[in-house]
Protein backbone atom coordinates (compact mmCIF):
# COMPACT_ATOMS: atom_id res chain seq x y z
CA UNK A 1 0.00 0.00 0.00
CA UNK A 2 1.38 3.36 -1.19
CA UNK A 3 0.17 5.83 1.56
CA UNK A 4 2.25 9.13 0.73
CA UNK A 5 3.65 10.79 -2.61
CA UNK A 6 7.32 10.77 -3.13
CA UNK A 7 8.64 14.13 -2.76
CA UNK A 8 10.10 14.47 -5.60
CA UNK A 9 6.38 13.74 -7.57
CA UNK A 10 4.46 15.80 -5.33
CA UNK A 11 6.68 18.41 -6.42
CA UNK A 12 6.37 17.83 -9.91
CA UNK A 13 2.44 17.70 -9.54
CA UNK A 14 2.59 21.14 -8.82
CA UNK A 15 4.22 22.62 -11.78
CA UNK A 16 2.76 23.34 -15.22
CA UNK A 17 -0.07 25.16 -13.89
CA UNK A 18 -1.91 22.34 -11.49
CA UNK A 19 -4.90 24.44 -10.81
CA UNK A 20 -8.56 24.81 -12.52
CA UNK A 21 -8.17 29.26 -13.52
CA UNK A 22 -10.49 31.02 -10.94
CA UNK A 23 -13.48 33.17 -11.60
CA UNK A 24 -13.01 36.01 -13.80
CA UNK A 25 -14.00 39.06 -11.60
CA UNK A 26 -17.49 38.46 -10.49
CA UNK A 27 -18.83 41.94 -12.36
CA UNK A 28 -17.37 40.69 -15.95
CA UNK A 29 -19.27 37.26 -15.18
CA UNK A 30 -22.33 39.11 -14.16
CA UNK A 31 -22.57 41.12 -16.88
CA UNK A 32 -22.35 38.71 -19.57
CA UNK A 33 -24.34 36.36 -17.90
CA UNK A 34 -27.13 39.18 -17.52
CA UNK A 35 -26.82 40.75 -20.77
CA UNK A 36 -26.97 36.96 -22.77
CA UNK A 37 -29.88 35.95 -20.72
CA UNK A 38 -31.86 39.40 -21.45
CA UNK A 39 -31.14 38.33 -25.18
CA UNK A 40 -32.25 34.68 -24.60
CA UNK A 41 -35.33 35.60 -22.81
CA UNK A 42 -36.19 37.62 -26.02
CA UNK A 43 -36.04 34.68 -28.10
CA UNK A 44 -37.48 32.33 -25.89
CA UNK A 45 -34.68 30.30 -26.01
CA UNK A 46 -33.95 30.18 -21.91
CA UNK A 47 -33.17 26.16 -22.15
CA UNK A 48 -30.66 26.88 -24.94
CA UNK A 49 -28.72 29.72 -22.87
CA UNK A 50 -28.73 27.46 -19.39
CA UNK A 51 -27.06 24.25 -21.44
CA UNK A 52 -24.51 26.32 -23.53
CA UNK A 53 -23.48 28.23 -20.67
CA UNK A 54 -23.18 25.25 -18.20
CA UNK A 55 -20.89 23.86 -21.27
CA UNK A 56 -19.14 26.74 -21.90
CA UNK A 57 -18.09 27.57 -17.97
CA UNK A 58 -17.17 24.06 -17.25
CA UNK A 59 -14.86 23.09 -21.03
CA UNK A 60 -12.95 26.42 -20.15
CA UNK A 61 -12.18 24.89 -16.41
CA UNK A 62 -13.74 27.18 -14.31
CA UNK A 63 -15.51 24.83 -11.77
CA UNK A 64 -16.39 28.01 -9.94
CA UNK A 65 -18.27 29.85 -12.46
CA UNK A 66 -20.53 26.54 -12.72
CA UNK A 67 -21.77 27.22 -9.41
CA UNK A 68 -21.91 30.83 -10.16
CA UNK A 69 -24.21 30.29 -12.56
CA UNK A 70 -26.80 28.01 -10.99
CA UNK A 71 -27.27 30.75 -8.19
CA UNK A 72 -27.88 33.78 -11.13
CA UNK A 73 -30.08 31.27 -13.10
CA UNK A 74 -32.17 30.27 -9.96
CA UNK A 75 -31.97 33.53 -7.69
CA UNK A 76 -34.96 35.47 -6.96
CA UNK A 77 -32.92 38.57 -7.21
CA UNK A 78 -30.17 38.98 -9.65
CA UNK A 79 -28.37 41.23 -8.49
CA UNK A 80 -28.38 39.49 -4.59
CA UNK A 81 -27.44 36.01 -5.31
CA UNK A 82 -26.84 35.62 -1.65
CA UNK A 83 -30.47 36.00 -0.82
CA UNK A 84 -31.72 32.58 -0.90
CA UNK A 85 -35.11 33.05 1.12
CA UNK A 86 -37.83 32.66 -1.65
CA UNK A 87 -36.10 30.51 -4.09
CA UNK A 88 -38.78 28.01 -5.81
CA UNK A 89 -37.48 24.61 -4.92
CA UNK A 90 -39.21 22.98 -8.09
CA UNK A 91 -38.26 25.68 -10.84
CA UNK A 92 -34.60 25.51 -9.06
CA UNK A 93 -34.49 21.92 -8.80
CA UNK A 94 -35.10 21.85 -12.63
CA UNK A 95 -32.29 24.09 -13.81
CA UNK A 96 -29.62 22.31 -11.64
CA UNK A 97 -30.67 19.45 -13.03
CA UNK A 98 -30.62 20.47 -16.91
CA UNK A 99 -27.55 21.72 -15.35
CA UNK A 100 -25.90 18.68 -14.22
CA UNK A 101 -26.99 16.76 -17.21
CA UNK A 102 -25.61 19.28 -19.54
CA UNK A 103 -22.42 18.97 -17.67
CA UNK A 104 -22.58 14.84 -18.25
CA UNK A 105 -23.19 14.92 -21.70
CA UNK A 106 -20.27 17.37 -21.73
CA UNK A 107 -17.89 14.01 -20.61
CA UNK A 108 -18.10 12.95 -24.24
CA UNK A 109 -16.33 15.87 -25.76
CA UNK A 110 -14.47 17.10 -23.17
CA UNK A 111 -13.73 13.90 -20.93
CA UNK A 112 -14.48 12.79 -17.31
CA UNK A 113 -11.78 15.31 -15.21
CA UNK A 114 -13.35 18.66 -16.21
CA UNK A 115 -16.75 17.33 -15.68
CA UNK A 116 -16.03 16.23 -12.05
CA UNK A 117 -14.47 19.62 -11.52
CA UNK A 118 -17.91 21.52 -12.65
CA UNK A 119 -20.16 19.20 -10.85
CA UNK A 120 -18.73 19.26 -7.90
CA UNK A 121 -18.60 23.36 -8.39
CA UNK A 122 -22.27 22.74 -9.02
CA UNK A 123 -23.08 20.40 -6.29
CA UNK A 124 -21.39 22.61 -3.46
CA UNK A 125 -23.64 25.46 -4.74
CA UNK A 126 -27.56 24.06 -4.59
CA UNK A 127 -29.81 24.80 -1.81
CA UNK A 128 -30.29 21.91 0.48
CA UNK A 129 -33.53 21.80 -0.40
CA UNK A 130 -32.87 21.60 -4.34
CA UNK A 131 -30.15 19.25 -3.33
CA UNK A 132 -32.43 16.92 -1.58
CA UNK A 133 -35.21 16.86 -4.48
CA UNK A 134 -32.45 15.97 -7.53
CA UNK A 135 -33.46 11.91 -8.19
CA UNK A 136 -30.20 9.51 -6.37
CA UNK A 137 -30.73 6.73 -8.77
CA UNK A 138 -29.30 6.17 -12.14
CA UNK A 139 -31.52 5.78 -15.27
CA UNK A 140 -28.82 4.23 -17.01
CA UNK A 141 -27.43 1.25 -15.55
CA UNK A 142 -27.47 -1.49 -18.72
CA UNK A 143 -29.61 -4.17 -17.95
CA UNK A 144 -30.18 -7.30 -20.21
CA UNK A 145 -33.87 -6.02 -21.01
CA UNK A 146 -32.36 -2.52 -21.98
CA UNK A 147 -29.12 -3.09 -23.70
CA UNK A 148 -30.80 -3.26 -26.97
CA UNK A 149 -32.79 -0.10 -26.74
CA UNK A 150 -29.44 1.90 -25.94
CA UNK A 151 -27.53 0.75 -28.61
CA UNK A 152 -30.86 1.68 -30.94
CA UNK A 153 -30.80 4.44 -29.49
CA UNK A 154 -27.11 5.64 -30.36
CA UNK A 155 -27.03 4.68 -33.96
CA UNK A 156 -30.44 6.83 -34.35
CA UNK A 157 -28.72 9.56 -32.89
CA UNK A 158 -25.43 9.05 -34.93
CA UNK A 159 -27.87 8.57 -38.43
CA UNK A 160 -29.27 11.91 -37.28
CA UNK A 161 -26.26 13.78 -36.72
CA UNK A 162 -24.08 12.15 -39.64
CA UNK A 163 -26.38 11.40 -42.82
CA UNK A 164 -26.05 11.69 -45.07
CA UNK A 165 -22.45 10.04 -44.54
CA UNK A 166 -23.26 8.14 -41.41
CA UNK A 167 -21.81 4.72 -42.64
CA UNK A 168 -18.89 6.18 -44.38
CA UNK A 169 -17.94 7.85 -40.86
CA UNK A 170 -18.69 4.63 -39.17
CA UNK A 171 -16.20 2.95 -40.81
CA UNK A 172 -13.80 5.42 -41.03
CA UNK A 173 -13.92 5.66 -37.35
CA UNK A 174 -13.65 1.94 -36.73
CA UNK A 175 -11.00 1.53 -38.96
CA UNK A 176 -8.72 3.65 -36.32
CA UNK A 177 -9.62 0.87 -33.42
CA UNK A 178 -11.76 -1.53 -33.93
CA UNK A 179 -13.62 -0.81 -30.53
CA UNK A 180 -13.46 2.73 -31.04
CA UNK A 181 -16.53 3.03 -32.71
CA UNK A 182 -18.08 0.90 -30.49
CA UNK A 183 -17.53 2.88 -27.56
CA UNK A 184 -19.03 6.24 -29.59
CA UNK A 185 -22.41 4.57 -30.45
CA UNK A 186 -22.45 3.41 -26.60
CA UNK A 187 -21.77 6.82 -24.94
CA UNK A 188 -24.32 8.54 -28.15
CA UNK A 189 -26.90 6.08 -26.68
CA UNK A 190 -26.28 5.96 -22.80
CA UNK A 191 -25.79 9.25 -22.68
CA UNK A 192 -25.92 11.86 -25.28
CA UNK A 193 -29.48 11.00 -27.01
CA UNK A 194 -32.44 11.91 -24.99
CA UNK A 195 -33.72 9.29 -22.50
CA UNK A 196 -37.22 7.88 -23.45
CA UNK A 197 -39.66 9.85 -22.04
CA UNK A 198 -40.81 13.44 -21.72
CA UNK A 199 -38.03 16.11 -22.16
CA UNK A 200 -37.45 19.51 -20.25
CA UNK A 201 -37.13 22.65 -20.51
CA UNK A 202 -35.95 26.21 -18.54
CA UNK A 203 -39.68 27.16 -16.95
CA UNK A 204 -39.91 23.74 -15.81
CA UNK A 205 -40.67 21.93 -12.48
CA UNK A 206 -39.05 19.12 -10.97
CA UNK A 207 -39.18 17.01 -8.10
CA UNK A 208 -37.46 13.53 -6.46
CA UNK A 209 -40.39 11.74 -8.25
CA UNK A 210 -40.10 12.76 -11.66
CA UNK A 211 -38.89 10.20 -13.78
CA UNK A 212 -38.21 12.46 -16.70
CA UNK A 213 -35.81 14.80 -14.45
CA UNK A 214 -33.32 16.65 -16.32
CA UNK A 215 -34.07 14.52 -19.68
CA UNK A 216 -33.12 17.28 -22.61
CA UNK A 217 -34.05 17.12 -26.21
CA UNK A 218 -31.97 15.89 -29.47
CA UNK A 219 -32.19 19.52 -29.99
CA UNK A 220 -30.15 20.74 -27.00
CA UNK A 221 -27.63 17.60 -26.98
CA UNK A 222 -26.18 19.12 -29.96
CA UNK A 223 -26.01 22.57 -28.47
CA UNK A 224 -23.71 20.64 -25.82
CA UNK A 225 -21.63 19.51 -28.77
CA UNK A 226 -21.17 23.20 -30.01
CA UNK A 227 -20.79 24.78 -26.56
CA UNK A 228 -18.16 22.29 -25.65
CA UNK A 229 -16.48 21.99 -28.87
CA UNK A 230 -16.41 26.00 -29.80
CA UNK A 231 -14.66 26.72 -26.30
CA UNK A 232 -12.50 23.67 -26.70
CA UNK A 233 -10.83 25.28 -29.64
CA UNK A 234 -8.98 23.44 -32.65
CA UNK A 235 -11.44 20.72 -33.13
CA UNK A 236 -13.14 22.89 -35.91
CA UNK A 237 -14.35 19.58 -38.42
CA UNK A 238 -16.24 17.75 -35.17
CA UNK A 239 -17.37 21.57 -34.58
CA UNK A 240 -18.86 21.52 -37.82
CA UNK A 241 -20.54 17.92 -37.60
CA UNK A 242 -22.25 19.00 -34.57
CA UNK A 243 -23.38 22.33 -36.13
CA UNK A 244 -24.53 20.52 -38.62
CA UNK A 245 -26.09 17.95 -36.29
CA UNK A 246 -28.37 20.82 -34.53
CA UNK A 247 -29.78 22.33 -38.02
CA UNK A 248 -30.42 18.56 -39.01
CA UNK A 249 -32.66 18.31 -35.38
CA UNK A 250 -35.12 20.85 -37.19
CA UNK A 251 -36.62 17.71 -38.93
CA UNK A 252 -36.92 16.24 -35.57
CA UNK A 253 -41.22 15.03 -34.91
CA UNK A 254 -42.81 17.17 -32.71
CA UNK A 255 -40.30 19.62 -31.43
CA UNK A 256 -41.75 22.38 -29.15
CA UNK A 257 -41.22 25.84 -30.55
CA UNK A 258 -37.62 26.69 -28.78
CA UNK A 259 -36.45 23.99 -30.42
CA UNK A 260 -37.53 24.57 -33.38
CA UNK A 261 -36.11 28.12 -33.69
CA UNK A 262 -32.45 26.91 -32.40
CA UNK A 263 -32.41 24.23 -35.26
CA UNK A 264 -33.39 27.33 -37.67
CA UNK A 265 -30.07 28.77 -39.78
CA UNK A 266 -30.57 32.06 -36.90
CA UNK A 267 -30.65 30.17 -33.68
CA UNK A 268 -27.94 27.82 -34.92
CA UNK A 269 -26.34 31.05 -35.29
CA UNK A 270 -27.42 32.76 -32.36
CA UNK A 271 -25.92 29.38 -30.22
CA UNK A 272 -22.46 30.26 -31.82
CA UNK A 273 -22.31 33.48 -30.95
CA UNK A 274 -23.71 33.27 -27.65
CA UNK A 275 -20.82 30.93 -26.60
CA UNK A 276 -18.28 33.62 -28.64
CA UNK A 277 -19.80 36.14 -26.14
CA UNK A 278 -19.01 34.14 -22.99
CA UNK A 279 -15.81 33.22 -23.67
CA UNK A 280 -14.94 36.64 -24.91
CA UNK A 281 -15.20 36.89 -21.30
CA UNK A 282 -13.65 34.11 -19.58
CA UNK A 283 -10.65 33.64 -21.96
CA UNK A 284 -9.55 37.38 -21.71
CA UNK A 285 -9.45 37.46 -18.25
CA UNK A 286 -7.07 33.70 -18.45
CA UNK A 287 -5.33 35.31 -20.84
CA UNK A 288 -4.53 38.37 -18.36
CA UNK A 289 -3.96 36.28 -16.26
CA UNK A 290 -1.12 34.75 -18.22
CA UNK A 291 0.30 37.69 -19.03
CA UNK A 292 0.62 38.48 -15.63
CA UNK A 293 2.44 35.22 -14.67
CA UNK A 294 4.98 35.56 -17.36
CA UNK A 295 6.03 38.94 -16.38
Amino acid sequence: MVAHLPPSVKHLLTLRNPNSLPSPPLAKLHGVLSRTLVDAKAKRAETGWLVLATCTLLTVNRPSTVGYLYRFATSPNPNDLNSRQNVQTGHATNKAALMRESALKSTIFVGVPRVILSLTALHEALDSDVKAALRKDSHRVLTPQNVESTLLRGKMLWNSIYAPHADKLHDKLGSYHPDFISFILQSYGSVLAPMPGTTKIHADETNLDDPDQGNLSRAMGSIVGIATLRSEGRVVPQLASHVFGLLKARHIPDQNEEDAWLSSDEGTEWVIRTVDEILDVVSSDAHDQSVKTKI
